[in-house]
Order: structure tokens, then C-alpha cells, then sequence
């Protein structure tokens, strides 16, 4: 094709998305000038589906489930609601009773009521369509990021977005692209991990899954990244606690992931729950207005957490009543209010605030106009609803390979003590522990419901690790005793603080004795399901009813393979070093068990890699990117001592049935200057029997700096495969530019100096100028 056509086609392209473009703004003006201020304030108000369906309040809905008209004509018709949220009884639904449900409401909302607006359903679908039955679940955004892989999490989101849109939601609230630094945080396993540029590549490609190049695509789904902006760096390590964050650091290791979402086009974004340096962040105008308004140029739809604004009055005292509240929170920069429950209130204050003056009519249609911009980019108005029947690829095989692909390759091998693993045939092999026979733990929260508690009830059809172990190993090989359970109906509400077990000395004793006649033991320890505050922790050691099956399983002296089933890394140095293998499995979802075990049996060589660091001690939580001074190595004068990192597995680390060589590391110069772009190439060869994947990882340190440098930081990844014998050379490009750092004043600064480029412990200097 020659130069001008292309020029011509390129011209005529920009033309059409401008004409449209221009085409969607006048509907909108047009559709704004015959709105009242009560149609307006509708429209920023999202409220919880059990608000209108039959229940007998506005929490609970009687089953099966229907709506009510008389609540749903209330909201839609007489406070002008223009969106809903979420599932009721906290549990999954079929695709047709999910369009039934939607076409219901959005049939009062367009043909009942004076303009018809169509309502926007909004979800959280994190890892999967997790409130849909018989959709296929993925594993949890942790253990994407452990497969370092981003076509993982585009696949993920691709199927999530297919699915979801089966049962006629058009809006999901994911990805999380918060940074996952602290392990003792209930909703890590959420996360990317706890290094800014994995989270900004693997959150890329699932916004690419999601939105594809059209939101208005049948297949595809507009996004809410979340939760902008700090939200997982507490001091407390719990959810929705304070969080005290200098400027530079926010916008040095949690701004970028959002910044490049913001790039990629995400088309709303979901606020902090919690609090930055004594200012929530649902009042804080500077995060929501000048930041990411003005700095970062976000166009669309600023959305609040769960009753969040409610809680600038009822928990963080900065407002003194409900309404005051709604006026600071607006005025900072909300654009709709996840009310979820009592929306009368918030819509007859706004209307008092605006009647007032005290929040402008100006300010009313800034927000309006987005969300009306929203609705027509998922051509809302055109087919506000869709059918199940068109998604004949829901639930299917297909989808399910992409998942379990997903668990397969984020599985972490940490320990293999004489290369037990993988396992030889014809063991006798016990599998024992609370996670050891439970679907719910291997999916965690957002599963089904809420806090994955009725996951049991929906994952049937799938297999738990003691299953898939006996259909790989056979039934008369693998013995099942749990040793310790967690009660099968736990429920989520019960006092965080505590970790709840059903334990029978029975069962315990039959474990043992039942280990003393294997060949090897299984043992699956870890959490049963959580999230949010219920998932709050006091103590992050493993529990010690866990550690005493572990203990009293290794005086057998049979080999025990140590699964660690968890949403973060629950600390495991007093059993460690009693365990033959280790195997970090995270959150794998359905498919995870079958991952497993094919791992344990050689069907599939091993190559995760820990998205964090795991930690050692209650009191060496770090990340991988910590400062020199954290190293304690100081023997001089009143310091007399040599102190450590301690830390039981570093970032990146995760084992393989193979060996990996690394040579031959190049770099195109040994000095650059600012606008210059270095390539560094490295050789990895495959010196074992077994084809293996591996993932290169490139870091930078910088020798010194104005403001302490990091020990070193992930800058390029590239995960390969490699058949035995065989090498492959890999090559990143670097711009020097991304070397730099965001100093005290808040500024993007790249100092002269040294800087070691590293690849595995290979290592090159670099001069910049």
C-alpha cells in the first residue's frame, strides 16, 4: 500500500471517530438542556440492587429473587436513579435471571420515565464474573502476576468481559492497580504485587481485555480501575486505615500503574476507601481535582467506594453531618456516589446543596456529562441490555484452558530438597490440611459472593486439590485425612481478630498415623477465604493449629510437600526448613487443583514467580526495592553489629524442573546521555532434560542520588520458553529516561552518575551524563 493512501485512510479515520465524537457531545448538550436538576442529581446516584428487589428491607431480598415495582419505580421514576450496583443475598446468578433483572429495570428506566436514560450496572468481576453461576473463574490478580505473563491478564479480562456482558452488565469494577507492598493487608491477593512497573504491564493488557478498541462492542465492557489513590500502604496493615505518604513516594511508586491506565483510556476510576495523611480521600480535592483532573487529564467517571462519602461524617469526622459530607465530597470531585443504600438521602441534600448554592449547578453537569458520555460509549441507549443467548462461548471448554493455562504457569516451586518433586508413580501419598479438600480457599474472595463463602455451592463441578491429585496419581494411591478444618459454613461477619477451626483430636491423630504409611505427605495449609476488613489480621504467622499438624506430620520423617493456599504470604520460618518441597499456589481458582497436581506429577514444569517478597519475621516486612540503610551492616563505632534483609524468598524468585544459565550480558555503551536508549541483551540457556519457561528480569540501581536510592527496581521482564540444550538471546530496550526518580519538590529528575544494570547475577555499569 502506498504512502498516500495510507495517509488518506489514516485522515478519513480521524475524521469518522471526530464526527463521531462531535456527534455523541451534541446529544449530550441536547440531552442535558432538557434535564431538572432532580434528573441530574439521579443520574450521580448509584444504589444497591436490593434497594428495589421483594425483600423485606432494603438489605435483603426473599428468593427467588424479583424485583419489586413499587421500589423500582420509586428509584428510577421519582429519584431519577441512574445506577445499580452489585448481586443481592450475596450470591452469584444465572445469566438469564442477570438479563431478566436488567431488562426489567432498564425497561422502566427507558420507556417509564421522562427521557429514558438507561441505567448503568456496574459489578465487581476481579477474577472472573464472579457473581454469574457457571462462569468461568480465573485465578485471583495475585497469581496472574506470579505466572509474569501479561497475556494472562489479558485473557482474563477478555473472557471476564464476554461473560459478564452474557448476562447484560456493561460496567466492571476491576482491575485493581493499587500496590501490593504490605502482606499483612487483606486485599494484596487483589493486586499485581508489590512492584509498580508489574502492575502497570499486567493492569495494561487487562484494560486492553476488557475495553478492546470499542466499549460500544458487544464483547466488551467499560472498566473501573481502582482504588486511586494510596489505598494499600497502611500503617496498621489493615483495611481502610491511615495512610502517611509523602507526595514524591505516591507519585513515585503508586501513580504510575493509574497514569498509564489513564493512557490506555480507562474509562472511570474508583476511589481510596482510606485516608492519606490525615485527609480522606473522598474529600481530598487536590488527589481527585488537581491531580488527577487537571495533572493527569482524566475525562471520565470519578466513582466513590461503598458509602464511602457517608463516612466522611460517620467514621472520619471531617464532616459534621451526612449532608455536609455530600457537599465536600462532590465539590472535591466525585462524580457518583456508591450510595449504596439510603439514596433518598443523598439525593434530597444534594438537591438542598445545589438549591443553596453551596455546590454548583455548573459542577452538577460537569459529572453529569460524563456519565452521560459513559452510557452512549456502551451504546446504552441504542441496547441497553443483552442476551445470554448470544454469548455461546460462556462457560465453555475454551475459556476454562485459558484459565487453567493462567494457574499453570503462575505456580511457584520455592523449596525441592533432593529434587523430590515431581513426584515418581505409584507413591502412597497422603494429602492432608484445611485447604487440602475446599474450593472455597483456592478461589478466595470475590468468588460467588462477597467473602467466597458460598463458593462450595457453585464449584461442584470442580476439583479441589485432594481430587485432582487422586484422578492424576489414581484413587488407591491418595488417601485424604484433614487433620484440622475450617468449619464448612463459616461465616464472614464473625470477629476478624480470630481464625476459626474445627479441630477434632480424631481427625488430627488419623492424620498422623495415616502419614506414618505414605511414601509422601501433601500437606495444604494456608487461609480459608477473605476480603476487606473481614480479612484484617493481628497476627500474620501462620495459624498455630496449622504449624502443629506441620510439626507433628515431619516427626513421621516421611517427605512432606508444604502447599501454601493463601491470599499473602502468611509466615512459615519455624516449618520451612522441616519441608522437603515448598509450592506457592496463591489463589489459582477452579482450575488451580488440576495446575497442581499436574505440576506435582511432571505434566507441567513449574515456572512462577513471586509477585512480592516473602517475608521471614512479623518484623522484616519489606519490599525488594528497600533502602541501604534496611540492610543494618554498620560495624563501626556504637553500631557494632551486621544485620540482614530477612526475608525467605526475594521477588522474582520460583524454581523449575530445568536449570537456567545466563551469559553473555551486552550493553550497546557504557555511557549515555538523557535522550539516549540503552540495549542489553543476555544469552539463557536450558542446561536440563525438560523444556522449562523462564522469566528474564531487568533491573537498575542507581550507585547515588540525591534522595536515597532503591537497592534496585524492575524496569523490563520477558517471560520465554526454552527446549532442553537450546539457547535464546534476550534483548530489552531501556530509555535512560526511565532511570530517573521523583525528588522532594515533586519533580521528575534523572541525576548524572553510575548506574549496574542486572540481569539474574549478571551485572553491567553504566555511566549517565
Amino acid at each position: 500500500m502506498n504512502r498516500p493512501l495510507i495517509l488518506l485512510i489514516f485522515i478519513l479515520s480521524s475524521c469518522t471517530i471526530q464526527e463521531k465524537k462531535n456527534e455523541v457531545d451534541n446529544k449530550i448538550d441536547q440531552l442535558i438542556s432538557q434535564m431538572t436538576l432532580e434528573e441530574k442529581i439521579g443520574q450521580m446516584a448509584q444504589i444497591n440492587i436490593t434497594v428495589i428487589t421483594d425483600g423485606p428491607d432494603k438489605w435483603n431480598s426473599y428468593e427467588p429473587l424479583t424485583l419489586d415495582t413499587e421500589k423500582v419505580k420509586k428509584a428510577i421514576l421519582k429519584y431519577k436513579i441512574g445506577s445499580v450496583l452489585n448481586t443481592a443475598n450475596n450470591q452469584a446468578r444465572s445469566p438469564k435471571l442477570w438479563n431478566q433483572i436488567i431488562g426489567e429495570i432498564q425497561k422502566t428506566a427507558m420507556i417509564e420515565s421522562r427521557l429514558g436514560i438507561p441505567i448503568i450496572y456496574g459489578i465487581d468481576g476481579m477474577h472472573g464474573a464472579t457473581y454469574t453461576s457457571g462462569a468461568t473463574i480465573f485465578p485471583q490478580q495475585i497469581t496472574t502476576a506470579a505466572s509474569w505473563n501479561p497475556e494472562n491478564a489479558y485473557q482474563m479480562a477478555r473472557v471476564t468481559a464476554y461473560e459478564t456482558k452474557a448476562c447484560g452488565i456493561p460496567w466492571n469494577f476491576s482491575p485493581v492497580l493499587d500496590l501490593g507492598q504490605d502482606p499483612r493487608f487483606p486485599r494484596q491477593f487483589e493486586t499485581f504485587g508489590e512492584d509498580p512497573y508489574l502492575i502497570t504491564q499486567m493492569g495494561n493488557k487487562m484494560i486492553e481485555g476488557y475495553q478492546g478498541n470499542e466499549i460500544s462492542n458487544p464483547n466488551n465492557l467499560a472498566t473501573c480501575v481502582k482504588h486511586f489513590l494510596g489505598y494499600q500502604t497502611t500503617i496498621t496493615g489493615k483495611d481502610r486505615t491511615p495512610s502517611y505518604l509523602p507526595e514524591h513516594v505516591l507519585r513515585e511508586l503508586h501513580l504510575p500503574s493509574f497514569k498509564s491506565a489513564i493512557e490506555m483510556g480507562t474509562k472511570s476510576i474508583m476511589i481510596n476507601s482510606g485516608l492519606i495523611n490525615g485527609i480522606p480521600t473522598h474529600a481530598d480535592a487536590y488527589i481527585l481535582t488537581t491531580l488527577l483532573r487537571e495533572e493527569l487529564g482524566f475525562e471520565g467517571v470519578i466513582l466513590s467506594d461503598w458509602e464511602d462519602i457517608n463516612k466522611l461524617h460517620d467514621r472520619d469526622k471531617v464532616a459534621k453531618s451526612r449532608k455536609e459530607a455530600i457537599k465536600i465530597a462532590i465539590n472535591a470531585g466525585i462524580d457518583m456516589s456508591m450510595i449504596p443504600y439510603d439514596y433518598e438521602e443523598f439525593c434530597d441534600k444534594l438537591l438542598e446543596l445545589v438549591n443553596e448554592k453551596s455546590i454548583s449547578l455548573s459542577r452538577i453537569d460537569e459529572s453529569v456529562r460524563r456519565i452521560l458520555k459513559l452510557k452512549f460509549e456502551l451504546n446504552l441507549f441504542n441496547n441497553p441490555n443483552s442476551s445470554y443467548k448470544d454469548y455461546p462461548d460462556f462457560g465453555s471448554e475454551k475459556h476454562a484452558k485459558l484459565a487453567y493455562n493462567s494457574a499453570s504457569e503462575a505456580i511457584t516451586l520455592l523449596k525441592n530438597k533432593n529434587s523430590l518433586l515431581p513426584l515418581k508413580k505409584n507413591l502412597k501419598i497422603l494429602v492432608t490440611g484445611p485447604n487440602a479438600n475446599s474450593m472455597r480457599s483456592l478461589n478466595g474472595g470475590w468468588t460467588y459472593s462477597w467473602q467466597g463463602e458460598k463458593t462450595e455451592k457453585f464449584a461442584q463441578n470442580h476439583n479441589t486439590i485432594f481430587e485432582s491429585i487422586s484422578n492424576n496419581f489414581g484413587v488407591k494411591n491418595v488417601k485424604f485425612v484433614p487433620g484440622i478444618s475450617y468449619p464448612y459454613n463459616a461465616d464472614f461477619d464473625k470477629d476478624p481478630r480470630f481464625e476459626y477451626y474445627d479441630q477434632s483430636e480424631d481427625q488430627f491423630n488419623k492424620a498422623i498415623i495415616e502419614a506414618k504409611k505414605s511414601d509422601v505427605i501433601i500437606l495444604c495449609l494456608g487461609e480459608n477465604s477473605y476480603t476487606e476488613k473481614p480479612g484484617d489480621l493481628n497476627d500474620l504467622n501462620l495459624h498455630p493449629l496449622q504449624k502443629k499438624l506441620a510439626k507433628k506430620l515431619a516427626q513421621t520423617g516421611v517427605p512432606i510437600i508444604l502447599i501454601i493456599n493463601s491470599g499473602r504470604p502468611r509466615l512459615i520460618s519455624d516449618i520451612e526448613p522441616l519441608m522437603s518441597a515448598v509450592v506457592n499456589i496463591y489463589l489459582p481458582g477452579n482450575y488451580g487443583g488440576d495446575a497442581l497436581a499436574d505440576i506435582i506429577s511432571g505434566k507441567v514444569n513449574p515456572s512462577g514467580k513471586l509477585p512480592y517478597t516473602y517475608p521471614m519475621f512479623p518484623n522484616s516486612l519489606t519490599t525488594y526495592n528497600y533502602k541501604p540503610s534496611e540492610i543494618q551492616n554498620n560495624a563501626q563505632g556504637a553500631y557494632s553489629y551486621v544485620g540482614e534483609i530477612n526475608i525467605l524468598y526475594e521477588f522474582g524468585y520460583g524454581l523449575s524442573y530445568t536449570n537456567f544459565k545466563y551469559d553473555e550480558l551486552k550493553v550497546n555503551s557504557s555511557s549515555f546521555n538523557v535522550n539516549e536508549t540503552v540495549e542489553i541483551s543476555v544469552r539463557v540457556t536450558n542446561l536440563g532434560d525438560k523444556i522449562g519457561k523462564e522469566t528474564i528480569q531487568l533491573y537498575s540501581k542507581d550507585h547515588y542520588a540525591s534522595l536515597t536510592p532503591d537497592m534496585k527496581r524492575l524496569r523490563r521482564f520477558k517471560k520465554i520458553e526454552i527446549n532442553p540444550g537450546e539457547s535464546e538471546i534476550i534483548s530489552f530496550s531501556l530509555p535512560i529516561s526511565e532511570l530517573s526518580f521523583i525528588n522532594q519538590k515533586n519533580i521528575n529528575t534523572l541525576e548524572p552518575g553510575n548506574f549496574d544494570l542486572m540481569i539474574s547475577d549478571l551485572n553491567k555499569t553504566i555511566e549517565v551524563y
